[in-house]
């Protein structure tokens, strides 16, 4: 693998769509094509040997950076006017396999994009086996493996045959007929959703109390009532993705409570504490399920059992497959992760798609993970622009794109949040993909970049940001947030994520036939509609008060009630025996033109006039498009619920003629025990330029 251009198009090319002068300066990811830039101080390296490295660096005008980067990967230091001399003088040395450029996005200057050698390919289901091996071998590339989920889409592997990189091999596949998809691999860092603040010491608000100073009623998540229920139950299992988990903790101890450990950073199975900041996991842990046992902090979920996985740090598609493989291969039941990437604007790509949504669907023996993530903390949006200033070195400058990658994700529920007062936290991120939000401390907006670390986001707030801080497990000994086992201020939606996860165990220890996605239905239906009319402190817009549909940016669908989402549990339990008596269907053969690259598309209706309550549902659309890839198709029922059917993964098919099941789309369980009359729309919005179609018809078959 080079970075070199070759004098001609990569073989197996057709044509050249893409000018030659953007081929090494795209990257394709998640359906966009994204600026970079190259770094000018450094590039990474891939030895046979890495032990040898400092060797062949030692002549050099080079160094080894500090950071340490997966995939087998060294990050080399340089004076950038002899960067590309260096680079092309190891590639010249037989114990290199490849080097690459580090690259940052092109509006996101503190990012930091590690290139791997590996990409993924989707093509067209009519594409054979045969003529897929002749056009990735024609530009060097080996099949590593299958994607699973995602028809006729393999991960591969760049030889030594290979005359260019993965990014350029991927934007000259992306011109073929036969390809609708290609994705090279890349390694972004990670960065967590929390910074503590000073240490005092107040009681579990966040889980009951009676009021008190900075405590407005009913900021709690009503923990108690539930645990009148369950207080959970060891079949139930929760998975923490973290910095590691300090397993000696007290409130970690119990039989059955740690179950199938996974350390991914020193590849073991304890996923102990090994750095000085190795903090997080632990409190995260404590949040969801420390053990009742009088000695300690305890968690929303203290019955449930504890999965710890220590991440490597960094989000490539790889590490991202191996988290989530892990915890549905060792039964995880929920997912908790409070960390994100440390870019402000990232889509997923198609892998890591596919591997939160094969964890969400076919976890738990087919009923899904539920997989909670926290929204960050820089109060920007989640999927959304902010004119940019005053930012450190002038890294963000301008109309700026906000993406959080993860929390955007349908199966995902993003988790905003709330203080003791029951109003937004200063730096809760927001947006329409926020699910809800859960109690946490306040403190001033912040994010982790790369190269700046740590920073508040500007513009600076200013006066007193009222709140409680969370108390829960630590490190033990010295080292962690406080000096003994408690931490005594935590907070961030690095908090709010762990104790949602613990109250959707807790759903699942009162009724476990539910799916993820009833969990997450569940969770938004009874959650509490908390008001926060002030203006936000850095933007003075008001986005604390809920619309016709019953959310709002701040809050989602409202903070999360454990007392009211697991009587719900309990109540869908008895409920789920009554099947369908009959059953209701509509169509709509109106044929509707979908305007090209309009966020609005287009809206067809079927009005379904006989009452009943929704006990099965299915959805058939037939559409004309000549690029389906830009699609995305979402269902409204009448009490304005909605769903995304269909994302834009469908490539450059061209007709579209589906049925959607409870048993092909499981997010159509969110509108089971709904009422079926009234008015359901069907919406098909085109989201990219340059292709138009139709929607012909749609069907819609209810069982009542």
């Amino acid at each position: 693998m080079t970075d070199q251009t070759p004098a001609n198009s990569a073989p197996g090319t057709q044509g050249a769509a893409m000018p030659e002068s953007s081929i090494s300066r795209v990257l394709q990811r998640g359906g966009e094509e994204l600026l970079l830039e190259k770094v000018d101080d450094r590039f990474t390296l891939n030895a046979i040997n890495k032990a040898a490295i400092a060797g062949l660096i030692q002549p050099l005008p080079a160094d080894v950076s500090p950071t340490r980067i997966p995939a087998k990967l060294t990050e080399i230091v340089v004076d950038p006017a002899q960067r590309d001399t260096v680079m092309q003088q190891l590639r010249d040395d037989d114990a290199v396999n490849y080097t690459s450029h580090v690259y940052q996005l092109k509006d996101d200057p503190a990012s930091r994009l590690y290139l791997t050698n590996q990409l993924t390919v989707q093509f067209a289901t009519t594409v054979t086996a045969e003529t897929i091996a002749q056009i990735t071998g024609a530009v060097g590339l080996r099949q590593v493996k299958p994607i699973a989920g995602v028809p006729n889409t393999f991960v591969f592997e760049a030889t030594a045959s290979a005359q260019e990189n993965p990014l350029k091999i991927a934007n000259r596949l992306m011109q073929r007929s036969e390809v609708l998809t290609a994705e090279p691999n890349i390694i972004v860092r990670t960065q967590s959703h929390y910074r503590p603040r000073d240490p005092i010491y107040p009681k579990q608000w966040h889980l009951n109390h009676n009021g008190g100073a900075d405590l407005a009623p009913n900021s709690h998540v009503s923990a108690e009532k539930a645990w009148d229920i369950t207080r959970g139950i060891r079949s139930v299992t929760i998975a923490i993705m973290d910095d590691s988990v300090d397993l000696t903790h007290p409130d970690f101890q119990g039989i059955g409570k740690i179950v199938a450990p996974r350390d991914f950073k020193e590849n073991d199975f304890l996923p102990l504490p090994g750095d000085p900041d190795d903090n997080h996991g632990t409190a995260c842990g404590g949040v969801a399920t420390a053990e009742e046992n009088g000695i300690g902090a305890i968690g929303v979920a203290p019955g449930c059992a504890l999965m710890p996985i220590r991440t490597t740090g960094f989000l490539d598609d790889q590490t991202i497959e191996d988290l989530f493989g892990w915890a549905v291969a060792k039964g995880a039941s929920v997912i908790s992760c409070s960390w994100g990437p440390a870019s402000v604007y990232f889509p997923l790509s198609l892998r890591q798609r596919a591997a939160l949504t094969q964890a969400a669907t076919n976890g738990r023996r087919g009923k899904g993970c539920v997989i909670v993530f926290a929204a960050g903390n820089a109060n920007r949006p989640t999927n959304g622009t902010v004119n940019e200033s005053g930012w450190p070195n002038n890294a963000l400058s301008g109309d700026t794109a906000w993406l959080g990658g993860f929390t955007v994700h349908p199966d995902v529920i993003t988790v905003a949040a709330s203080t003791s007062l029951n109003k937004k936290a200063a730096y809760s991120n927001w947006g329409a993909e926020v699910s809800v939000c859960a109690p946490s401390n306040n403190a001033p907006p912040g994010i982790g970049l790369q190269d700046l670390g740590y920073v508040f986001t500007p513009p600076q707030v200013r006066g007193a940001l009222p709140g409680l801080g969370i108390v829960t497990t630590d490190r033990v000994g010295a080292a962690g947030y406080a000096p003994d086992n408690i931490a005594i201020d935590f907070g961030g939606t690095s908090s709010a994520c762990p104790l949602v996860a613990g109250v959707a165990a807790l759903v699942l220890s009162a009724n476990p036939d539910l799916t993820a996605a009833e969990v997450k239905q569940l969770l938004q239906q009874t959650a509490d509609k908390i008001v926060d009319s002030n203006p936000d402190p850095q933007f003075g817009f008001r986005k604390g008060t809920y619309e016709a549909g019953g959310r709002c940016d701040w809050f989602g669908y409202g903070k999360v009630n454990a007392a009211k989402a697991v009587q719900a549990a309990v109540q869908r339990q008895a409920m789920a025996a009554i099947a369908p008596s009959r059953q209701l269907q509509q169509q709509n053969t109106t044929s509707v033109a979908i305007p090209d690259n309009d966020s609005q598309g287009v809206t067809s209706t079927i009005q379904m006039t006989e009452a009943g309550t929704v006990r099965s549902i299915q959805v058939s659309v037939a559409i004309d498009h000549s690029f389906l890839g830009d699609l995305e198709i979402s269902l409204t029922s009448p009490s304005d619920q909605i769903i995304l059917l269909q994302s834009r993964l469908l490539g450059r098919s061209t007709r579209l003629q589906t049925t959607y099941t409870l048993q092909t789309t499981a997010l159509l369980r969110r509108f089971l025990n709904q009422p079926a009359q009234g008015r359901w729309q069907l919406r098909v919005v085109d989201a990219a330029e340059g292709d138009i179609g139709t929607l012909n018809s749609w069907t819609l078959t209810l069982g009542v």
